[in-house]
């Protein structure tokens, strides 16, 4: 059942439903926010995923939840783990594909994401379809994974060259990187 944290109604229950625990995406919500939701998960004994964490508000956190967050910068999210002990992981079967070192941030909240959960998972950065030549000197490593998370800027077209490529799942993760030639940008 669904219990309310002041005006925010967070599924504790959810991982016990789909396997999966509920993330928090911490977007637009205030430290104080925050900070109910981590108080009322180690009350809990639960871990949690926070994504879209900035750097601003893992800042004004108290330290002692600070202390108990794995934060990255880069990815904007955060582990909240009450036990300190990490899932095992299971074998790598995704690979993050990044077009551009643009959409670093997007790609490792992905692994981050994937790291969470459990599932292993490997990245490569800065192989876009402008320098073709770093994607081809990659493609016999891509094509050992089955699923295939490919990040890409508004073009997006690495997932097409990628479906032309290999013979795994493509996951097509848009950002809102690029030059602004269509719509500003807009993905």
């Amino acid at each position: 059942m669904n219990q309310q944290i002041s005006e925010i109604q967070f599924d504790w229950n959810r991982k016990e439903r789909i396997g999966l625990a509920e993330a928090v995406f911490c977007l637009q919500k205030s430290v104080e926010q925050i900070q109910s939701i981590l108080a009322e998960s180690r009350k809990n004994k639960d871990s949690l995923l926070l994504t879209r964490l900035s750097e601003e508000q893992f800042s004004g956190l108290h330290e002692d939840f600070k202390a108990g967050l794995d934060y990255e910068a880069l990815s904007q999210t955060g582990f909240f783990q009450v036990s300190g002990e990490k899932s095992d992981h299971k074998p790598a079967r995704v690979i993050v594909v990044a077009a551009g070192t643009s959409d670093a941030g997007v790609a490792r909240e992905a692994l981050r994401t994937l790291e969470f959960n459990g599932y292993g998972a490997k990245a490569i950065f800065d192989a876009g379809v402008a320098g073709i030549w770093r994607l081809m000197e990659r493609i016999e490593e891509i094509r050992n994974y089955p699923v295939v998370i490919a990040v890409a800027g508004m073009d997006a077209a690495l997932p097409t060259v990628l479906g032309g490529l290999i013979p795994g799942s493509i996951i097509a993760l848009p950002t809102s990187n690029g030059y602004g030639a269509s719509r500003n940008g807009e993905t």
